[in-house]
């Protein structure tokens, strides 16, 4: 999972998500667009869903860090592997 920002609304889930070097600003699953810094990106999300009453800072949106909700998987090496008798 990427770095992004969240913040829900009563219009839609609102994310700021890193992608490469720029940075995409999203409402559900639409994208305005990419931009160079989060903080462009919050002010086109701000500027296109004035109704939505996102907050000016990121400071209060919800950070996700960069693979913060990857689950566990055992790896090949954990697997009990049993041998079949003929």
């Amino acid at each position: 999972m990427l770095a992004q920002y969240v913040y829900p609304s009563t219009i839609g889930l609102f994310r700021i998500i890193r992608h490469g070097r720029r940075w995409r600003a999203l409402r559900e699953g639409a994208e305005l667009g990419r931009f160079e810094c989060e903080q462009s990106a919050l002010h086109a999300l701000r500027d296109e869903y004035p109704h939505a009453r996102l907050p000016a800072r990121l400071e209060r949106w919800r950070f996700l860090p960069q693979l913060a909700l990857v689950h566990a998987r055992a790896s090949d090496a954990d697997e009990v592997r049993w041998q079949l008798q003929a």
